[in-house]
């Protein structure tokens, strides 16, 4: 099996409701994000995966979170735009876009250095 990271960033706000502490304040982050993705065969140039091609992928499901206020997405009208649902948010949105014999295996989503939370499908 094999293995490939890569890395990508989006800044967004959010508030996350009935929290009982700071992050119920309108507050945002810079928001660090790995994909990580597996397979068991190298295509002809030895490669899992091309890393650019992932990087794009990744950016295009990025691309409607960075720079807006997370709560007024529809999908986060009634529930919390938590680090936990943007993680599977963009693992919904990345994982059928995968080429065959390539499979989304975790998307991890960093709030903050030492806060992380991730999504395994």
């Amino acid at each position: 099996m094999y293995e490939l990271q890569i890395v990508s960033h989006f800044s967004a706000a959010h508030q996350l409701r009935n929290f009982k502490g700071r992050c119920e304040s309108l507050h945002g982050h810079n928001w660090r994000v790995e994909v990580t993705v597996q397979g068991n065969e190298l295509d002809e140039a030895d490669i899992l995966l091309d890393f650019g091609y992932l990087k794009k992928l990744t950016q295009e499901a990025l691309d409607d979170l960075d720079h807006v206020f997370l709560n007024d997405m529809p999908e986060f009208s009634e529930r919390n735009p938590s680090s936990e649902l943007i993680a599977r948010r963009i693992f919904q949105s990345l994982a059928p876009r995968l080429p065959g014999g390539v499979h989304l295996k975790l998307v991890s989503v960093w709030e903050s250095e030492g806060s992380r939370a991730g999504y395994l499908g």
